[in-house]
């Protein structure tokens, strides 16, 4: 069994793949996390849109990559232990798959084992406004124990960089798993 503590990223076709791909920088240092990554068709299309990324550079930020369609891979298994995942953005559709146990690719059946496992899964989920699907949709995932952390901004860090917003998001939600996020952000400290 490996000694270090294993972390699902899995990044979708909805805005926001920075998020995945900090996530997966701040981690690749840490030589106690060993990373999972999986991205779908669309997420892929995002990432050479939004960051002018491969999947070849977007590779190389992890330990080990699982093809979308690949549902006998390790992740796939309540038997290989994980301390869970984070759908890093997570599109609407990616969502209703989650919240209705449609594990159609790897992505969607990773979740469904952490939930059923009883894991962290953690979603961003990346869509506005909202109707009445998608509210319902994250309400079921929460009812299962997913956390819902769409990726709003704090202010009161009164910062006006997108890096700093990036990372105060991604440092409060590596928090969560007990990950070293010294320098990403600060934390409330009250006034």
């Amino acid at each position: 069994m490996s000694a270090k503590k294993r972390l699902i990223i899995a990044i979708t076709g909805a805005t926001g793949a920075i998020y995945g791909v900090r996530m997966l920088q701040v981690l690749q240092p840490q030589l106690e996390w060993e990373t999972h990554l999986v991205v779908s068709s669309a997420g892929l299309v995002n990432l050479k849109h939004e960051l002018d990324m491969t999947r070849d550079q977007l590779s190389a930020l992890a330990d080990v990559t699982h093809g979308i369609h690949d549902i006998a891979a390790t992740i796939a298994s309540g038997g290989f232990k994980t301390e869970g995942m984070i759908i890093a953005p997570c599109s609407m559709k990616t969502l209703a798959a989650v919240a209705h146990g449609f594990g159609d690719n790897l992505i969607s059946r990773g979740a469904d084992v952490v939930l059923k496992e009883r894991r962290r899964l953690v979603v961003m989920p990346r869509e506005t406004p909202l109707h009445l699907v998608h509210i319902r949709n994250m309400g079921i995932v929460t009812e299962m124990g997913g956390i819902m952390f769409p990726p709003m901004p704090a202010f009161y860090s009164k910062t006006d960089s997108l890096a700093d917003m990036v990372n105060e998001t991604v440092g409060r939600i590596l928090n969560m798993f007990d990950v070293d996020v010294t320098g990403l952000y600060t934390p409330w400290e009250g006034l």
